[in-house]
C-alpha cells in the first residue's frame, strides 16, 4: 500500500554556502494494506521527514513514494495538470498530527467539515459525514461544541475524525498520542486498531514510544540517522537473533552471579508456547535452580510476547541440552556474555573474567 524507494530528503539554508541536513538518507519502507506499521526511533532520527514525504507534505530530494500503487513523486512539480492529481491523490491519505491543528473558532462539526468543505464537496452532505465520523470517534454529542472545552483526548478523537472525512484508504499519524496522558494513549491506540479493522485502513505512524509498537502494529522499522536499520513484523523481529528493536521494545537486564553461569536471553513470539510455564518445566525436567534475573512481558491478543533474561547454574557448554529443550519449545534463546558482579572485588573479578575467556 506505502512504499519508498532510495528516500533522500535533505534541507539546505538560504544561503549560497549554507550546512546541509540529510534527514533521510535512501530510505526503503513497505507497508502491507490493512496493516498498522510503526516507524520508532529517537529525535533527530528522521521520523517527521519520512511521514511528510510520504504524502507530499515535504518534496524529496530524490527517491519515489508510492501509494496505493501511484508513484506520487511523479506528481509532484510537474504542471497545473499534475498538482491536480497530486491533490487527489492526496485525498486518500489522512493525517493525524500530535498537537491536533484544530481551528478554535470553529465547532466540532465544522472542524470535520473543512477538509470536505475544501474538496467542493455540497454542505448538507458535508454535515452528514461529519456527524456520522464523529459517531465512529465516539464525540456524537461534542458536534456543536468548541475546541477550548475539549479534552485532550477528545481533540485527538477530532482530529482523527477530520482526517477520515476524506474516506482515505490511508492514515497517517505523526506522534499523535505523545501529548496525552497514558489512559488517554491507550483509547485512541484502541479507537486507531477498531478503525484499521473496521475500515480495513492501513495506517503508518510514528512514535518515539516503544509502548505504542507493543500495543497495536503489526510491523514496525526502527529508523536512525535518517536510515531504516530494521523493519518486519514485530512477531520477526522477536524470532531474530541480535534484533535491535526486540530488545528495545522489551528489555531486560540483570547480571550473573558469577563466571561460572550461563546466562540466557529468551524470546516468547507468541507461538509454539501458549500459556504452558516452560521455565518451570526446564526447572523441574532437568532438576535445575533457574534464576530469573529480568523480564519483558506482555500478553497480545491473547499471546504471550516478550522477553526474559534467566541463569543457570554452570558453564554454556554444561547446559547444552537444557538450552535445546528450550528451543524445541519454539522459544528463540540467546546467549549472554557473563557480566561480573560488582560486589565481587576488583583482583577476584579480574581472575574470574581471565578464566571465563579460556
Amino acid at each position: 500500500m506505502i512504499t519508498t524507494t532510495g528516500l533522500t530528503k535533505i534541507y539546505r539554508s538560504g544561503h549560497s554556502r549554507g550546512r546541509e541536513v540529510t534527514a533521510l538518507d535512501g530510505v526503503d519502507l513497505h507497508v502491507r494494506e490493512g496493516e498498522v506499521f510503526g516507524v520508532v526511533g529517537r529525535s533527530g532520527a528522521g521520523k517527521s521527514s519520512l511521514i511528510r514525504c510520504v504524502n507530499l507534505l515535504e518534496r524529496p530530494t530524490s527517491g519515489t513514494v508510492t501509494v496505493a500503487g501511484q508513484d506520487l513523486t511523479a506528481l509532484a512539480g510537474r504542471g497545473r495538470r499534475a498538482g491536480k492529481e497530486l491533490r487527489r491523490a492526496r485525498s486518500s491519505i489522512g493525517m493525524v498530527f500530535q498537537h491536533f491543528n484544530l481551528l478554535s473558532s470553529r465547532t466540532v462539526k465544522d472542524n470535520v467539515e473543512l477538509p470536505l468543505e475544501i474538496l467542493g464537496v455540497p454542505g448538507a452532505e458535508r454535515s452528514r459525514r461529519a456527524l456520522e465520523l464523529l459517531d465512529l470517534v465516539g464525540l456524537a454529542d461534542k458536534a456543536k461544541a468548541y475546541p477550548a472545552q475539549l479534552s485532550g483526548g477528545q481533540k485527538q478523537r477530532v482530529g482523527i475524525a477530520r482526517a477520515l472525512a476524506g474516506d482515505p484508504k490511508v492514515l497517517l499519524s505523526d506522534e499523535a498520542t505523545s501529548a496525552l496522558d497514558p489512559e488517554t494513549t491507550r483509547s485512541i491506540l484502541q479507537l486507531l486498531r477498531d478503525l484499521n479493522q473496521q475500515l480495513g485502513l492501513t495506517i503508518l505512524l510514528i512514535t518515539h514510544e516503544m509502548e505504542v509498537v507493543k500495543t497495536i502494529c503489526d510491523s514496525a522499522a526502527l529508523m536512525r540517522n535518517g536510515r531504516i536499520v530494521e523493519s518486519g513484523t514485530v512477531d520477526e523481529l522477536l524470532a531474530t537473533e541480535g534484533s535491535q528493536l526486540a530488545r528495545e521494545l522489551y528489555p531486560v537486564g540483570g547480571a550473573a552471579s558469577g563466571s561460572d553461569r550461563t546466562v540466557l536471553d529468551v524470546t516468547f513470539n507468541g507461538s509454539g508456547t501458549g500459556d504452558r510455564p516452560v521455565i518451570s518445566q526446564l526447572s523441574r525436567t532437568y532438576n535445575i535452580d533457574v534464576s530469573i534475573l529480568g523480564a519483558a512481558m506482555d500478553t497480545v491478543e491473547g499471546r504471550r510476547v516478550g522477553r526474559m533474561r534467566i541463569e543457570l547454574p554452570g558453564r554454556y557448554e554444561d547446559n547444552v541440552v537444557p538450552v535445546g529443550f528450550l528451543r524445541e519449545q519454539g522459544l528463540h534463546v540467546e546467549s549472554v556474555t557473563v557480566d561480573l558482579p560488582e560486589s565481587v572485588p576488583g583482583q577476584q573479578r579480574e581472575r574470574l573474567a581471565k578464566e571465563d575467556a579460556k
